[in-house]
């Protein structure tokens, strides 16, 4: 079992630039395990789901 560390997409522009585009398209997709069961997985997913609902919140109280 693999678990991946860092940021990953969420650290940095997640949008390649245009040579990069075309290079991407060649690697195929790495496989990787998550431990659903793990303590800092939980944490994540609450982070993850709370940042969401202030998401929608902010969105539903700036519509007039």
């Amino acid at each position: 079992m693999s678990e991946r560390q860092g940021s990953g997409a969420a650290g940095g522009n997640s949008k390649p630039s245009g040579d990069q585009d075309a290079s991407k398209k060649d690697v195929p997709a790495e496989d990787f395990d998550i431990d659903m069961d793990a303590p800092e997985t939980e944490k994540a997913a609450v982070a993850i789901q709370s940042q969401f609902r202030k998401y929608q919140k902010k969105k539903t109280d700036d519509k007039p």
